[in-house]
């Protein structure tokens, strides 16, 4: 499990952890059944406090993307490659609705949107 925390990032640590394992998990880069570090742990690890942990931990809880047993610790659930593609997709989709939303406070348009985003994903083109 790599994670790289931000603190002059505009999103929340626990959002950050939310994000970065929750990817990591739907891209099979961690195991299913893998112990995730305990709370207090993972807190030392980072060097956060122990309730930004605790609420990432919850998130990916309540997004089934872990589970807890009691006394053991926290464990990434069993998801097939239809669950995690589902997954993703139903966060990705929740993300570029406040994009969107956003985007559109600004007046623009979904062409412009679409244009714009064309534009960043060629920025990211090989040779650039």
């Amino acid at each position: 499990m790599k994670i790289d925390i931000s603190n002059t990032s505009e999103k929340p640590i626990y959002q950050q952890l939310f994000e970065q394992i929750s990817a990591q998990i739907l891209m099979g880069e961690i195991d299913q059944g893998y112990n995730l570090p305990p709370i207090r742990q993972a807190a030392k690890e980072l060097r956060v406090s122990i309730i930004t942990i605790k609420k990432a931990w919850e998130e990916l809880e309540r997004n089934g993307l872990i589970y807890t047993i009691t006394g053991k610790g926290c464990f990434v659930s069993e998801l097939s490659s239809d669950d995690k593609l589902q997954k993703r997709n139903d966060m990705i989709r929740k993300q570029m609705r406040k994009d969107v939303s956003y985007y559109k406070s600004f007046g623009l348009t979904m062409d412009e949107i679409i244009k714009l985003l064309k534009e960043i994903d060629e920025s990211f083109s090989p040779g650039r």
